[in-house]
């Protein structure tokens, strides 16, 4: 690598006390791995259980907040970080070895990205429940490829396993305050196309719970996610600003 480009990793928490560990570690095992310089902050969206204490356990920056929501929960970890990529990731998700190197090839050979989504890999739902997430991805790619350079009006960034740059973020105003839960992604991938390249890459995939799969079930969360993507590309605002915490 040529340039030292320091990584964020920005995890929102909301009583996250019985996943957080796992993805705290597999962060903290992966920077230490490549020698990379990396911090981690959680952002502890005010959270009535120990996600502070198991936070504390561990070395990273720990931001306290009122109950806020997701996106204000990013964005008060954009606004902490100090690194050139923010990488943002779900207090219910790991990722593999080789993750952040991944990450950092990409932007090194590509010198007009402005973010990198993956995939979510579910291992702890049902055979055919996951065939129907890899349609959805399929499906998603496709529209990705369709908005970014034929329409020009979007892409697909999967939420909790994206990385983007502190430039480009910066550029178009960072987060809206239009969305609070779903929908943010979508309305990312949207506005970063105007100020660089949105790539997805099925290789960059995280492991991540599979609860709002069997907590709402795979039909009802799918036409919810849909209707969110559909409305955050056309309309830019959410179909929905209410959602249920499952944990």
């Amino acid at each position: 690598m040529h340039t030292q480009l320091k990584v964020s990793f920005v995890i929102p928490a909301f009583n996250e006390e019985r996943l957080l560990s796992l993805a705290l570690a597999s962060l903290s095992d992966e920077i230490e791995r490549t020698g990379w310089p990396a911090e981690i902050i959680v952002v502890d969206d005010g959270s009535t259980d120990s996600t502070a204490e198991i936070a504390n356990a561990f070395e990273v920056v720990v931001v306290r907040a009122p109950r806020g929501g997701l996106v204000n929960a990013r964005r008060l970890g954009f606004l902490a970080a100090k690194g050139d990529l923010i990488a943002n990731i779900d207090a219910d998700t790991t990722i593999p070895r080789g993750w952040l190197m991944q990450v950092l090839r990409e932007f090194e050979r590509n010198p007009s990205l402005a973010c990198i989504s993956g995939p979510y890999i579910y291992k702890d739902i049902s055979e055919l429940a996951r065939a129907a997430v890899r349609l959805f991805y399929c499906i998603g790619f496709i529209l990705h490829l369709l908005n970014q350079y034929v329409l020009r009006v979007g892409s697909m960034v999967q939420g909790g396993n994206f990385v983007v740059t502190r430039t480009a973020l910066s550029r178009i105003g960072g987060y809206s305050d239009r969305f609070r839960f779903y929908g943010e992604d979508t309305d990312l991938g949207r506005r970063l196309i105007a100020v660089g390249r949105v790539k997805f890459k099925f290789g960059l995939w995280a492991s991540s719970s599979g609860r709002r799969l069997r907590g709402e079930g795979i039909v009802r969360m799918g036409l919810r996610y849909a209707s969110n993507f559909i409305w955050a590309t056309w309309a830019h605002r959410p179909f929905t600003n209410d959602w249920k915490d499952i944990r």
